[in-house]
């Protein structure tokens, strides 16, 4: 047994946390920039409660997710003025701060340090003090290194990574989430579900991590549903919260698969959420992905690991493993999942995705090389 983890260097979880944040600010800085999203007026009891504890706080927002002009104009507000960044919001605010951190104390630009589309350097100093308020339940950003970053102008997502990146702290408070849009909980919910399974069953899945991914599995079957029909149902806020946080550090130390593969590209060529994204891609990669192992790797752990993720997700203790794709695509039908064709993919750019798909870093942690036929019909099936 093999495995390496790292994650947030604290973890404060619970009904109320957020409330520690003036306390816990506090130890890291005086003048802080919270990167938030659009709705910047969410944002105002945080900077009330850090200013009446002496904290200057100054908030700097973006306009849906994050991209490398939007991080070079906050490390910029950031380099000189602020000694903390707090990003408080979904995945996309949260990764914003966490690259304004890094970005704020080193030199060069983005690309100098992003992977894929840039020279993938390391970052050559620490980054600012940086904490997490995660306001959604789905990507696990609190607790990841990476920080996803779109360049239009190349139509492609990539990650700038490093462990310099990770939280001093993530403060995770499901209260904030009690409010969310029903479409805004889909998304993220299904983006949590896909960051349980992927890492399950991954080339780097290890002991530690599926101890995260089971646990997240059966929470997400049971509390799923409950979250977009009862948005106010506290227990399951709870609940997906913690999904999420266990998404999170599952991802970040096995990494993810195809689905979210798919994802990096589409971001970048697409005006869609990532969650929807990855939702209309999920039941029908992994049902190429069983097929595939079936075919080629029937003996091999990730075609057991998919059978295990049936039987979690069903609560039948003979499901197959392609009841897990069924499974997905039964509760993506339910939950009226789009497809591609709907957030604008046109047939014509499906020989390109399929390529930059293939040169994603999280298409390295697939369970089976897929072909290019594989690869296309995945796309076809989610068109």
């Amino acid at each position: 047994m093999n495995f390496e983890f790292a994650t947030a260097a604290r973890i404060v979880f619970g009904p109320g946390a957020s409330k520690q944040l003036p306390q816990i600010a506090g130890a890291f800085g005086t003048r802080a920039l919270i990167v938030t999203g659009r709705t910047v007026a969410r944002a105002t009891p945080l900077v009330s409660a850090l200013q009446a504890s002496g904290i200057m706080a100054k908030v700097f927002s973006i306009d849906g997710e994050p991209t490398l002009q939007m991080v070079r104009q906050g490390a910029e507000a950031a380099r000189g003025n602020h000694d903390l960044v707090i990003g408080f919001g979904g995945g996309s605010a949260i990764d914003a701060a966490k690259a304004i951190a890094g970005l704020a104390t080193n030199s060069g630009e983005p690309l100098d340090y992003l992977e894929v589309l840039g020279k993938g350097r390391p970052l050559e100093n620490p980054a600012l003090p940086f904490i997490a308020v995660p306001t959604t339940a789905g990507t696990g950003a609190e607790v990841t290194r990476n920080a996803v970053l779109g360049s239009p102008e190349h139509g492609i997502k990539a990650s700038l990574r490093s462990p310099l990146l990770l939280a001093k702290v993530a403060l995770v408070d499901p209260e904030l989430t009690l409010d969310l849009p029903r479409d805004v909980t889909i998304n993220t919910g299904l983006d949590a579900l896909t960051q349980v399974i992927e890492p399950y069953v991954s080339v780097r899945a290890n002991s530690f991590t599926d101890m995260f991914c089971r646990e997240g599995m059966q929470r997400i079957s049971a509390c799923l549903a409950r979250v977009v029909h009862e948005g106010q149902d506290r227990e399951a806020r709870e609940s997906m919260s913690f999904a999420s946080l266990l998404g999170g550090l599952a991802l970040a130390n096995a990494g993810l698969g195809i689905v979210h593969g798919f994802a990096a590209p589409l971001g970048g060529m697409l005006n869609a959420p990532h969650g929807a994204l990855c939702a209309a891609v999920l039941p029908h990669a992994s049902a190429v992905n069983i097929r595939a192992l079936r075919e080629r790797a029937a003996e091999g752990e990730a075609l057991k690991r998919y059978r295990e993720a049936a039987r979690t997700l069903t609560g039948n203790a003979k499901a197959e493993a392609e009841d897990c794709a069924r499974s997905l695509e039964d509760t993506c039908r339910k939950l009226s999942v789009l497809s591609l064709r709907h957030y604008g993919l046109e047939r014509e750019q499906i020989p390109e995705l399929v390529e930059k798909a293939a040169k994603a870093s999280s298409t390295k942690g697939n369970p089976i090389q897929l072909t290019t036929e594989e690869l296309t019909e995945i796309v076809e099936r989610a068109f």
